[in-house]
């Protein structure tokens, strides 16, 4: 199972994330394994503290994710690199293939 490359003291320069909250299509999925996106350093330089993401991930019968897809995102293209690379590590509980599950992620530099 991958480890989280989220580090605490790297959290403390860049930020970190306040919150996610989790929607499946149908039903409610919940994620055996995370990995927790960084705050950019791109989005610090560019004097953005804060921001919104809304990504749809599609599993496969084993609950791995197979694909990433931005939904909305808010300041644009600011945060989608580190939510696709953080995403695309996230496992679920094995399952029917092409699942899909929305998730709803609140970034915010502390």
């Amino acid at each position: 199972m991958p480890r989280s490359i989220f580090r605490p003291a790297r959290a403390a320069f860049f930020g970190a994330i306040l919150a996610a909250s989790f929607g499946a299509l149908a039903g409610s999925l919940i994620p055996v394994s995370k990995v927790v996106p960084e705050f950019p350093r791109e989005a610090q330089l560019a004097s953005v503290d804060k921001g919104h993401v809304k990504a749809r991930l599609t599993l496969d019968a084993k609950g791995e994710v197979t694909r990433v897809d931005i939904v909305d995102a808010n300041p644009r293209r600011v945060f989608d690199r580190a939510v696709v690379r953080s995403l695309s590590q996230w496992r679920y509980e094995p399952g029917p293939a092409d699942r899909s599950v929305e998730v709803d992620l609140d970034f915010k530099l502390q």
